[in-house]
């Protein structure tokens, strides 16, 4: 089986991550997407505003009306500062047999020879770059172990985050849509990322 692992704060998950994860899905013909919030992302130096138990739930909201998505709490349940290969090598070891992929971002993509144990990490998994508008990704500047280990695919470009979403709602503004129906009703009802 093939499954892509698609990481991050998710504070709050929101449209644009499903879209991403679908693609990537679709593009690297992956059988499934695991979306995996990280409990203390190594490389955001600010805390997370939503606690890790409600990104956790938002995160099931979300991946709960497609068959091909799949919450994973590994790194909540690990708990500490999330690195990627503590996370991989857990992973191969719980779930033998699965090939995994990490999604990422098409700006990631050039950073991937200064992940932690890279060299590593490319022996375990492989990389689904999602390639946007506006970032323009050459593989040939990676190393060959790690661009071998790379798939490239389309993303649309979708102008929206976490942040900007949290900006919105602490002015008062409406993100219904931003996020799927089940977030947003979950962000309403526990008044999360308000004044």
């Amino acid at each position: 089986m093939q499954v892509g692992i698609m990481g991050g704060t998710f504070d709050p998950i929101h449209t644009g991550h499903l879209i991403a994860a679908e693609r990537a899905r679709v593009g690297a013909g992956l059988d499934q997407v695991w979306l995996m919030p990280a409990n203390v992302p190594p490389h955001k130096p600010d805390a997370p505003k939503a606690s890790a138990g409600q990104r956790w739930e938002m995160v099931c909201r979300a991946a709960a009306d497609n068959p091909f998505f799949r919450p994973l709490d590994v790194e909540i349940r690990k708990g500490g500062v999330s690195y990627s290969i503590e996370t991989i090598e857990l992973l191969c070891r719980e779930h033998p047999g699965v090939q995994f992929a990490y999604i990422i971002g098409a700006d990631m993509v050039r950073f991937l020879p200064k992940w932690f144990r890279i060299d590593e990490i490319v022996r375990h998994i492989r990389f689904v770059g999602l390639a946007r508008p506006g970032y323009p990704i050459d593989l040939a500047e990676l190393p060959q172990n790690i661009r071998e280990r790379v798939t490239l695919v389309e993303m649309p470009l979708v102008e929206l985050s976490s942040s900007a979403i949290r900006a919105e709602k602490l002015r008062g503004g409406s993100i219904r849509y931003w996020v799927p129906d089940a977030v947003y009703e979950y962000i309403e009802v526990n008044q999360l990322y308000g004044t």
